[in-house]
């Protein structure tokens, strides 16, 4: 669970489902074996939490979906909050289910100290410090969110070296991690970058889409409809890249359909359910998320890692369907701001 919220916190500032996902596997997956989880479980846990990204805003798939239908990103931004927060605590409940049904799983640890708790807190004020600039910079306009990656990439450097952990051996060992890091990512990337050009080639999405306008259906079942598109697509293709080819489509099929609502209102409801494209992040056979994480943690078997997701699959598709029948948990608190 407290991977999880590091999982929405980290993403809150990064905007990569890809690296939240690599970045916390580093740092909470050995405490998780160090405890004798199941790493089915630490690494499903792990793959759903990078997916929090994509909700959590600053999110760049956000950003691509409102550049592409001329909505106002901050509003989506707003819009994206309560979901994103739901998602967290949707995957917490799974979590607790999980080992409510299985215990062995995750075998309890001795209890923590509070002195020693208060003094871990006040040790890393520092990364908090920095974590509260970033976030505050991004959201008052001071630097845009690349520029705040630099501003808390440089700021942690150099706590790292202010405390002598940056030095002989540990500086290159840095290097190295972050590059052969990087260079896995990127080939995953590349691999799924080429089939979807496949894809955009044969017309597959494209077709796929026109064959759901053309149903004659009531406007909610359509609306399923293209989900269920995206769930099964989300297999097959890349987050970013779905939205892309997809949503020149569909948008415009969506916004002459009636919902009860406004069309502005309608459009950033929609903008929030298209981001079911970050299941497929963690769904077989593609799920670029368990993948990265697979190649890192270093001998879990494939099948493993997405039988740790089945779960957390579960909470995602329970809150698509909450969010479609209650339209008022995505747009509520932006009608309150706006």
């Amino acid at each position: 669970m407290a991977t999880i919220g590091a999982c929405a916190a980290f993403g809150s500032i990064c905007g990569s489902s890809l690296a939240t996902a690599a970045t916390m596997t580093r740092v909470a997956l050995p405490e998780m074996r160090r405890h004798d989880y199941h790493d089915s479980l630490a690494t499903g846990a792990l793959a759903a939490g990078g997916t929090l990204d994509i909700l959590i805003p600053p999110s760049v798939v956000l950003v691509i979906y409102a550049v592409l239908t001329g909505q106002n990103i901050d509003r989506m931004f707003i819009a994206a909050l309560v979901p994103g927060v739901l998602a967290a605590l949707g995957y917490m409940l799974a979590i607790r289910a999980h080992v409510a049904l299985n215990p062995a799983s995750a075998p309890p640890a001795a209890r923590v100290p509070w002195r020693q708790r208060i003094s871990g807190l006040i040790r890393i004020w520092p990364v908090v410090l920095i974590f509260t600039t970033v976030i505050g910079g991004i959201y008052a306009g001071v630097f845009t969110p690349t520029e705040g990656a630099v501003v808390g990439a440089a700021a942690t450097g150099l706590l790292a070296w202010a405390r002598g952990g940056l030095t002989g051996g540990a500086l290159r060992e840095a290097i190295f991690e972050t590059a052969s890091g990087t260079a896995m990512i990127f080939m995953i990337v590349l691999g799924a970058a080429a089939f979807n050009g496949f894809l955009a080639l044969t017309g597959l999405p494209m077709q796929a889409a026109d064959a759901i306008g053309g149903l004659d259906l009531p406007p909610v079942m359509i609306l399923a409809a293209i989900l269920l598109l995206y769930l099964v697509l989300g297999c097959i293709m890349d987050s970013l890249s779905m939205i892309l080819l997809t949503v020149p489509i569909f948008y415009p099929l969506i916004m002459t359909l009636d919902f009860g609502m406004s069309p502005a209102d309608t459009a950033i409801w929609f903008g929030i359910l298209a981001l079911v494209v970050e299941v497929g992040m963690i769904t077989p056979p593609v799920g670029l998320n368990v993948f990265v994480i697979n190649a890192m943690s270093g001998g879990t078997p494939m099948r493993d890692a997405f039988a740790g997701v089945i779960p957390f699959l579960v909470s995602d598709i329970l809150r698509i369907i909450l969010l479609v029948a209650f339209p008022a948990i995505t747009l509520g608190l932006m009608r309150a701001l706006y």
